[in-house]
């Protein structure tokens, strides 16, 4: 029996934890979370891959790397699919995992609504005193967004500079509210990783809105009402939580297996 398949966790193990950590009771109603393709003939799990979006690159890498598991915030298998075959990217991703036998799990708004995940990662770009979900869960630690009411007030000026830090970007798009100015002070902010239009409508007040990104006529309404919003790009402002999960994930699996977080995910958007 080959190293692969003696050595490691087994599968069953390693969504035990990932259940633990979130839910899947967490997720949307709307959502595709949880295991998405296993395997017929199962392997040990020694390597898992994290990305955000799983791409036939990042299909690639895991192969490369020796993974037996990738775990993708955001679900590839969403509509349904009629067919495998090679026609379309995603149908290939499929059948490509399956031959190679690699299994996928996606968590997204499991990830999204939990204590200490991707919201709360986002949230930790600021100093704040309170945090609760925009739209409650299941308890009150868990659900859509974060309304954040900070320590002490910082400029806006800072508050950009914090965000870029936490997601590692050299430019972000602002939209600065009736009559406020860069150098304003904020005492609230309202965030939602990925896209968070449909989120931050359900926050009256606020002095920033926080989030991947928004339709036109949203951050309009927003700006009009008095509040500045900070837009990312749709992944970036989810992607930065897997570098600090990779370690979480595998002090969970007592460091039986590797965590990996991929070096081909990125943002398809780029500011040029």
């Amino acid at each position: 029996m080959s190293n692969s398949e003696g050595a490691g966790l087994k599968l069953t193990e390693v969504l035990t934890e990932l259940e633990n950590f979130a839910p899947k009771q967490l997720s949307e109603s709307w959502d595709n979370t949880g295991l998405l393709l296993q395997p017929y003939t199962q392997r040990q799990i020694n390597k898992i891959l994290l990305t955000n979006d799983l791409t036939e690159n990042v299909a690639l890498e895991a192969k490369k790397c020796g993974c037996e598991m990738i775990i993708s915030y955001h679900p590839p298998i969403f509509a349904p699919l009629k067919s495998i075959v090679q026609s379309s990217w995603k149908e290939r991703i499929v059948s490509f995992l399956l031959e190679n036998r690699i299994s996928l799990y996606s968590p997204h708004t499991s990830w999204d609504s939990v204590q200490g995940g991707v919201n709360d990662w986002l949230a930790s770009a600021f100093p704040f005193s309170e945090a609760t979900p925009i739209i409650p869960g299941v308890d009150p630690n868990t659900g859509a967004g974060r309304f954040l009411k900070l320590k002490t007030g910082i400029s806006l000026d800072d508050a950009v500079t914090s965000v870029k830090q936490i997601t590692g970007l050299k430019h972000v798009r602002l939209a600065l509210g009736s009559e406020k100015s860069i150098n304003d002070i904020i005492q609230t902010v309202a965030l939602c990783a990925g896209s968070g239009g449909s989120v931050l409508k359900n926050v009256a007040n606020g002095d920033l809105f926080l989030t991947g990104e928004m339709l036109h006529h949203d951050v309009l309404d927003a700006a009009q009402r008095g509040i500045s919003v900070i837009l990312t790009n749709h992944s970036d402002s989810e992607r930065g939580f897997l570098r600090g999960f990779s370690s979480i994930l595998q002090d969970k699996l007592n460091n039986r297996i590797q965590v990996l977080v991929s070096e081909c995910d990125k943002d398809p958007l780029i500011t040029v």
